[in-house]
């Protein structure tokens, strides 16, 4: 049986685990099992047993917390 080739696409970023996920955001390992589980957080993906998130979410999500402050 043949093996399925990742997508040759350059611009494809390799998808983050939780504990990157969580040492990126500043927050405890438990907090990304937490917005798995709950809600909340950027989107997640269950791969197997894994939690992984793509980048592009994760900088969405981020965008989507931004607080402007009143000058």
């Amino acid at each position: 049986m043949p093996r399925a080739q990742a997508p040759t696409d350059s611009s494809r970023r390799k998808l983050t685990a939780a504990r990157e996920l969580a040492d990126y955001c500043g927050v405890p390992l438990a907090t990304v099992y937490q917005w798995s589980h709950r809600g909340g957080g950027p989107r997640l993906i269950k791969v197997g047993r894994h939690l992984r998130a793509r980048w592009e979410d994760v900088d969405q999500w981020l965008d989507a917390q931004t607080i402007d402050s009143a000058a």
